[in-house]
């Protein structure tokens, strides 16, 4: 490679790269204005804080069914002043194996009559990465428990715009629980069904046939293409008009590939943990090393900023007894023959995509806006084409938008182009796909 005489090579430091990202990230925690949002009072949701995380003795919950609830006294991550009311919601799901799950999110609705045609609408927020332990859960943040979350400004736009919202926590944020980071089907069940809960809540003024948009950034971004994916088999009740998806981490062996011993290292430890948990018999605590324990341990006590400075430049083969590399894990079988590899590209979005009547595994009928930063440092370029692509190349309406910033602000720089895409959605303007 040549290079002028004027330019200079520079060495690339994961620690301070790291730093960099997480002073981004809080510094855009503090550019969020003093709590302004308040919600009320009503509806019958008295239950405990507590009772909204603690697990119950035995998933038994239907999907989407309210097992408890209560109000939401005040939203400090949302500072656009828009009055609303809002809950803390308990409710049942469906988990990666089809096996009963409960979850936890918020539901948050604008005081302000609606004045658009029809029934407000909702949009089901996904929101982005943010750690694997329950002390991280979205719904605690939003309400006081300050870590690192950082899509208030997301919110409060929706919020401004009229539009109920209801954000799920996603799997794993219970009490004692780990978070199954990046699992696909675990996501798209937990928006899904946060969309059919919000519906049953008491007082919630949303109803089973309003419009519903879905919208979601870098693990938001998968979780919510996951949601459209299996909308169509899953919760074929629900009026999806369209989905926005950002930052998608949609070939998860590509992605991990590209983190590995990087500045963002951290987001593959927490997806090596999350697979673990959701696929038990796998081989992986056996072989681990002592760093490798403390790794997890540490990876399930912190949250996003902690967790991106802590493994900043970690490498999946300091972790295991014999040093496997991660292609050396991808290649590892369990019991039933199974390897790694093959659970990993299970959950590569754009597989078996197709227009409703195609007979494709996963039909969807509504358009879908894709977008990410050009010069996005967590997602090769290269795994949000493929995705691109494979919607495109399977006639589903697509628009995809690229923005000047990397992978953390090209969240914010979205925010105005995502939520009126999505209103655009609710009022039937055409989508304009650019295939």
């Amino acid at each position: 490679m040549k290079h002028s005489a004027r330019k200079r090579t520079r060495k690339r430091h994961p620690r301070r790269a790291a730093l960099v990202a997480a002073g981004v990230l809080l510094g855009g925690l503090l550019a969020v204005p003093a709590v302004t949002a308040t919600a009320g009072t009503g509806g019958g949701c008295a239950d405990s804080d507590a009772a909204i995380y603690r697990p119950p003795v035995s998933a038994a919950a239907a999907p989407g069914e309210v097992v408890s609830c209560r109000t939401a006294d005040s939203l400090p991550m949302i500072g656009d002043g828009t009055p609303v009311r809002a809950w803390k919601v308990q409710y049942g799901s469906t988990d990666g194996h089809d096996r009963k799950d409960t979850v936890a999110g918020t539901v948050i609705v604008p005081r302000e009559a609606w004045r658009g045609p029809g029934e407000r609408p909702l949009v089901a927020f996904v929101p982005g990465t943010l750690g694997i332990g329950p002390q991280c859960a979205f719904s605690r943040q939003l309400t006081g428990a300050y870590q690192d979350a950082y899509e208030g400004p997301n919110l409060a736009a929706l919020l401004k715009a009229g539009f109920a919202v209801a954000a799920t926590d996603g799997a794993g944020y219970l009490d004692g629980q780990v978070h199954p980071y990046v699992s696909g089907a675990d996501a798209g069940h937990a928006v899904l069904d946060m969309v059919r809960a919000a519906s049953r809540l008491p007082g919630s003024g949303v109803g089973p046939d309003t419009g519903v948009g879905i919208w979601g950034y870098s693990e938001g971004g998968s979780g919510s293409l996951w949601a459209a994916q299996l909308a169509a088999s899953y919760a074929p009740e629900l009026k999806v008009v369209g989905v926005a998806s950002g930052g998608v981490p949609g070939d998860l062996r590509q992605v991990g590939t590209a983190l590995d011993g990087g500045p963002f290292a951290g987001f593959l430890v927490d997806a090596v943990i999350g697979m673990a948990v959701t696929h038990p018999d796998m081989p992986f605590g056996s072989l681990l090393n002592g760093t490798g324990r403390q790794a997890v341990e540490d990876a399930e006590s912190l949250c996003a900023v902690g967790t991106v400075v802590r493994f900043a430049g970690a490498q999946v083969r300091n972790y295991t007894g014999d040093g496997l590399t991660l292609e050396q894990l991808f290649a590892l079988r369990g019991p039933d023959g199974t390897s790694w590899g093959q659970i990993v590209d299970t959950d590569k979005l754009g597989v078996g995509v197709g227009t409703p009547g195609s007979g494709a595994r996963y039909e969807i009928g509504f358009p879908v806006l894709q977008y990410r930063g050009l010069l996005d440092e967590v997602i090769p370029a290269e795994a949000a084409r493929s995705t691109r692509r494979a919607y495109c190349d399977a006639g589903i309406t697509t628009r995809w938008v690229s923005y000047a910033g990397d992978h953390l602000t090209g969240d914010p720089q979205s925010i105005t182009d995502a939520v009126n895409w999505l209103a655009g959605r609710f009022t039937g303007r055409p989508p304009g796909g650019n295939c």
